[in-house]
């Protein structure tokens, strides 16, 4: 670890103890949502949040139990039990280390910057959303109501204290994070007044003792590994997509670059070891990473302190914890959403390419609707297309008459599986003259289907009865061609090397 000068110990401290108060409420949201107790959620966030902030690729991120992960394991644990649930938790940090033995992680540079801001804003919004839960009570039939207009209208003001506290303290000093004051000052309050309101203890309670390790007492049979392993899969997928995510983002806050396949390691481990010691799973959490980063905690303690100070709450603190009213940390949650949205974003309308717009308001549609990791794969997916798209147009030819008689063609641009189409109509074998030559010094073969159109463009040429010459093509262009292999005139002075990408080559 990297020697700390005094200020930036005390940043990292108040900043670790502020991040752990605001894990607290959520952890048990989560655990809920998922239908197991608390404390599983609460082990999760201090397990995984120790390892990866001790171990991990980014510095200054913090990780937890998380919502995006909590919806996906409802089903299995009301199906089968709380169980297989550490059992899958195990199998998905084991693939998230293949991930990383694979050095997958290094693909997240292939998320547009649209798709980034989509996934961005779209957390945001989730992020702000999900604080209405807390405003209501619940019926007597099981189900849920909003609160009374009295507490409700209290409870409104206690959160508009907190925001008022983090936005205008820092104009008057930045000695101690404004978030943990604020935390402070509205709980004295409450708790001083012995004003009547929600507080953490009313989702659950958070006392217990150490986490103890355990096999998950599941058969060790290949029916059990069909059931979990769909789920892990699912798991990891999303929990590798966020984190990685959430690693690019502070990348971009902080100027500095963390690394992908280190801390899809520390993931997997993470998770490994909190299926083996009764918790949920976890993630990179996007809301008290911003917290962290905003309070200027760039260093590994912050989330090592995060996670001391988790446990510390469990094992000695709880009844005080449990009285922090949830305005409070309502208050903070709002103010991270506000500050995790891209507001300048708005600007960009009418400034960029109009597919670039859509995949942003796409991605952070999906995000809010369904789940994090569908919105990521359809906003590279609908990138890419768009970009397939834009490139297939510009393939131009241009074709001219020789003295001597014969036709020259020079092609312009990239070749690739969505431009072969229209690159292959632009030609007419049955109306050329007996010889033609094709030049491709300015294109280039990009895949196996541009390769393919040469190949048919060939014996078109051949069935036509005409000569056909091909030239400046790459020495990996010729290796591939079949039909087209004895039509070309070889100049390696001149012709081009790169290397298609083609399963040929790989």
């Amino acid at each position: 670890m990297l020697k700390l000068s005094p200020t930036e110990l005390k940043t990292n401290l108040l900043s670790g103890l502020t991040v752990a108060l605001a894990m607290v409420p959520e952890a048990i949201a989560f655990a809920l949502i998922a239908q197991v107790s608390p404390l599983t959620g609460l082990y999760a966030a201090f397990i995984v949040s120790l390892v990866t902030s001790a171990f991990g690729g980014r510095p200054g991120m913090i990780s937890g139990a998380t919502g995006a992960l909590a919806v996906v394991m409802v089903a299995l644990v009301v199906e089968h039990g709380v169980q297989y649930l550490f059992a899958t938790v195990v199998l998905m940090g084991l693939l998230q280390l293949l991930a990383a033995g694979l050095r997958l992680g290094k693909f997240i540079r292939m998320v547009p910057h649209p798709v980034m801001l989509g996934f961005v804003n779209g957390l945001a919004i989730v992020i702000f959303l999900a604080q209405f839960q807390h405003f209501k009570v619940p019926t007597d039939d099981g189900g849920m109501t909003w609160m009374a207009p009295g507490p409700l209208a209290l409870m409104a003001g206690l959160i508009v204290m907190t925001m008022a506290i983090i936005y205008l303290l820092p104009k008057l000093t930045k000695a101690v994070p404004a978030t943990l004051v604020a935390i402070v000052a509205t709980s004295v309050l409450v708790i001083g007044l012995g004003i009547d309101t929600k507080t953490v203890g009313d989702l659950g309670s958070i006392k217990g003792g150490l986490p103890d390790f355990a096999i998950p007492m599941v058969p060790l049979n290949l029916e059990t590994l069909k059931i979990i392993f769909p789920y892990a899969l699912i798991l990891a997928f999303i929990g590798l997509i966020e984190s990685l995510l959430t690693l690019t983002l502070i990348d971009a806050m902080t100027d500095t670059r963390g690394r992908p396949n280190k801390e899809c390691a520390a993931q997997g481990a993470a998770n490994v070891i909190t299926g083996f010691f009764g918790g949920m799973g976890g993630c990179a959490m996007i809301g008290q990473s911003m917290i962290n980063v905003n309070n200027g905690a760039l260093h590994r303690l912050s989330g090592i302190v995060t996670a001391l100070f988790l446990l510390s709450f469990i094992l000695f603190a709880s009844g005080l914890i449990e009285r922090i009213p949830l305005a409070a940390l309502i208050g903070v949650m709002f103010v991270v959403s506000e500050k995790t949205f891209e507001w300048g974003s708005f600007r960009l309308f009418g400034k960029v390419p109009k597919p670039d717009v859509f995949v942003g308001l796409l991605v952070a549609a999906i995000t809010v609707i369904a789940d994090l990791a569908l919105a990521v794969v359809a906003g590279v997916i609908c990138s890419a297309l768009f970009f397939a798209w834009d490139h297939a147009k510009r393939v131009r030819l241009t074709g001219q008459e020789q003295d001597d008689g014969s036709k020259l063609y020079e092609v312009e641009g990239t070749l690739f599986f969505a431009s072969v189409t229209d690159f292959q109509q632009q030609f007419s074998p049955a109306g050329d003259p007996d010889v033609v030559e094709i030049d491709f010094r300015n294109a280039r073969l990009m895949d196996h289907s541009a390769i393919e159109a040469v190949n048919t463009l060939a014996e078109r040429y051949t069935r036509a009865g005409k000569r056909l010459t091909l030239r400046h093509l790459s020495p990996d262009c010729v290796e591939l061609l079949d039909k087209a292999r004895k039509m070309i005139e070889v100049d390696y002075k001149e012709d081009p090397r790169y290397h298609v990408a083609d399963d040929a080559l790989a």
